[in-house]
């Protein structure tokens, strides 16, 4: 698992100015080290210098303390260290001062301006103590040998923890910026994550929606014939049998094709259903998830587009309500055609509704349903004039819920079309879509 900056904020429980204990331990660990080598070399130079040798070895392990604030200061350390190459202490403190230097974030000429100072520094004082070892007969090398021994010994203790610095420098900027770009991703996942879920409930929404439609169009409108034919099965029960007869066979073929057409809309449901639990048993990521739900839904909303009603099948329709005692009149202008599957499912549901209300609302009156094919789009209206006071009184016995023509305008607007409805001045009421056909 990737650290996040969170968890590395959390991690830094170390003394002080140090990120961890072990930090910790490890500077101190080397500040005494460095403390007692400056103290032995302190010896020496007290000495050469002619002081007492107490003297020397305070100042050394002084100077060799100085290590411990190496990652808060590393340019104080640094410093120090150059400041005692003269008396010849220190090179741990100088070692690990100059990694310290090259692996912090400063600037590049700062690093280079030390390393080189440091570099000088060690190579003069070299270059001395080999050429006085030589002058007392120590070593018996040529004279190639002090300005040899003095760029390797220069070398040997700055170029290396120089480079090995910029180096772990570099990694560590690397690790930061890699870490920061993680805790990025991270967000921008749970944000992708949040806006899928909100897709998601939009979609279950949008189905819930569709779904309630598309059941209040098919119970609606068929159960509101069987009343229709029901009260006038009771009305002629006695008087003409052969009628009663006529009509209780329509009440049943209505309740046949009601169920029929539940089925039809509980195997859509059904299917939806499957193909979610399906997608739910795939293991992906939360907005894997979200994106196959919201998937699953609308698959199960085109096939419940695809096995809707169309508009050849408005004729029979509007046999239905003249069967039912309704004066009912169809015409249709303009060349037939096919038109999408949603586009002819939404123009049947219209007429099919506004049917349903005159069942309801104006059981009786006479009723002019026209149909209009234009060159993109498609036109449909549904008329009826004032209906009858005994019909009047009839219809009253029909429940409405209200939702009959906010559906069909749910249903028009949502494929771009217009939908108007309003009294006439003759006192029925008309219901007018346009839906678009391309």
């Amino acid at each position: 698992m990737t650290t996040t900056g969170e968890e590395h904020a959390r991690a830094l429980t170390g003394p002080w100015w140090w990120a961890r204990w072990r930090s910790a331990l490890l500077d101190g660990s080397l500040a005494a080290l460095s403390a007692m080598e400056c103290a032995a070399e302190g010896v020496p130079f007290a000495r050469d210098a002619g002081i007492p040798a107490s003297v020397g070895i305070v100042f050394g392990l002084i100077a060799g303390s100085v290590l411990l604030v190496r990652r808060k200061w590393p340019l104080a350390v640094v410093l120090v260290s150059i400041a005692i190459t003269p008396a010849e202490m220190g090179f741990l403190m100088g070692v690990v001062g100059l990694y310290t230097l090259a692996a912090c974030e400063l600037p590049r000429r700062v690093i280079g301006s030390l390393a080189s100072m440091s570099l000088l520094g060690t190579a003069i004082v070299t270059f001395v103590r080999v050429r006085q070892d030589m002058a007392r007969g120590d070593l018996t090398l040529g004279d190639w040998f002090v300005p040899f021994a003095a760029a390797a010994t220069a070398l040997g203790l700055t170029a290396p923890p120089v480079l090995l610095g910029l180096y772990v420098g570099a990694r560590r900027r690397l690790m930061e910026s890699l870490r920061e770009r993680a805790d990025s991703l991270e967000r921008e996942l749970q944000l992708l994550a949040e806006r899928a879920e909100e897709r998601a409930e939009w979609a279950r929404n949008e189905e819930r929606t569709r779904i309630a439609r598309e059941m209040h169009d098919v119970v609606a409108h068929r159960v509101s014939l069987m009343v229709v034919h029901a009260a006038a099965l009771q009305a002629v029960a006695r008087k003409d049998p052969e009628k009663a007869v006529r009509n209780a066979a329509l009440v049943g073929d209505m309740g046949r094709q009601a169920l029929t057409e539940l089925r039809e809309m509980l195997g859509v449901l059904r299917a939806g259903e499957g193909v979610e639990r399906r997608a739910a048993a795939v293991p992906l990521a939360a907005v894997g998830e979200a994106a196959a739900e919201a998937a699953s839904r609308a698959a199960a909303a085109e096939a419940g587009a695809a096995e809707g009603p169309c508009l050849s099948e408005l004729e029979e329709l509007v046999g239905q309500s003249a069967a039912a005692g309704m004066v009912v009149d169809l015409s249709v202008e303009g060349e037939v055609r096919s038109y999408a599957a949603e586009i002819e499912q939404t123009a049947y549901r219209v007429v099919q509704e506004a049917l349903t209300n005159v069942h309801k609302h104006a059981a009786g009156a006479k009723t002019r349903v026209r149909l209009a094919h234009r060159v993109s789009e498609i036109a449909m209206q549904v008329e009826n004039g004032p209906p009858p006071e005994l019909a009047s009184a009839s219809a009253a016995g029909l429940p409405s819920g209200g939702n009959g023509l906010v559906g069909m305008r749910e249903r028009v607007v949502a494929l771009g079309g217009v939908f108007v409805s309003g009294p006439t001045d003759a006192g029925g009421f008309r219901v007018s879509a346009v839906i678009p056909a391309v």
